[in-house]
């Protein structure tokens, strides 16, 4: 008996990590433990019953999901299904691409900042999806000319996420990956958040950062479900002690 449950402990580790669906297996007289994921013989008896390709993926709790938690804010409701999120997509993506970035991030950061409006200006001159600042503009490379001004390239959807990605990336790479840190930079400005050490103390610091951390959580792909067999497969297991 001792050697069995050994066996059979061998076994159910080996299932688990294979994320076998069932567990079938019988003792044969020389104390070798046969094990299968089907009745192969009337010999074989369940000892496993795992989940199967046509069961369901068990629900979140409600309110679990990163989306639930956005149900509540005005700028969830207004951004979410709005024609521009569908309507930057590809260039979202290529931009988050080209910069090591996560597209979801990107779109949070664009719905935060500016609804995903690409004409918004804030009274302090940031322009377009990413809100970038022609200071910031002219850092990597948007140049005025004699018909539009770095403002107004800014506008453009491309300049604009080619600019504001870059900016990003760098923020990452000074803080060392601290997304926190990044993000209270990239609103807030490198200085003030060098001079507090993190996060300062402005409510909207607090709240950009707060948002954008929730956005892009709504915005993640999910996780691809657990794998299981694609056929039915045996094994052999020799008991401890057990010479053949």
């Amino acid at each position: 008996m001792r050697r069995w449950r050994a066996a059979l402990a061998l076994a159910a580790l080996a299932c688990a990590a294979n994320a076998c669906a069932d567990l079938w297996g019988y003792v044969d007289e020389s104390g070798q433990a046969h094990f299968a994921t089907e009745q192969r013989d009337p010999r074989y008896r369940l000892f496993f019953k795992g989940r199967s390709s046509l069961d369901p993926v068990p629900a979140p709790p409600p309110g679990s999901a990163p989306a639930d938690r956005l149900v509540g804010e005005p700028l969830w409701q207004r951004v979410h299904g709005h024609p521009n999120v569908a309507r930057f997509e590809t260039l979202v993506a290529q931009s988050a691409r080209a910069n090591g970035l996560d597209a979801a991030l990107v779109k949070a950061v664009i719905a935060v900042e500016s609804g995903y409006d690409p004409a918004v200006v804030s009274a302090k001159g940031a322009v377009g999806l990413m809100q970038v600042l022609p200071d910031t503009g002219e850092r990597y490379g948007v140049t005025g000319d004699a018909t539009r001004t770095v403002a107004d390239k800014l506008g453009e959807p491309a300049i604009n996420l080619r600019v504001g990605t870059r900016y990003l990336k760098e923020l990452l790479a000074r803080y060392a990956g601290d997304l926190e840190r990044a993000l209270a930079a990239y609103n807030a400005g490198e200085g003030i958040v060098d001079r507090y050490g993190g996060i300062p103390p402005y409510p909207e610091t607090r709240e950009f950062v707060r948002l954008v951390l929730l956005f892009r959580d709504a915005w993640l792909p999910p996780p691809p479900p657990p794998p299981v067999p694609s056929k039915p497969s045996r094994v052999t297991i020799v008991a401890p002690g057990v010479k053949r």
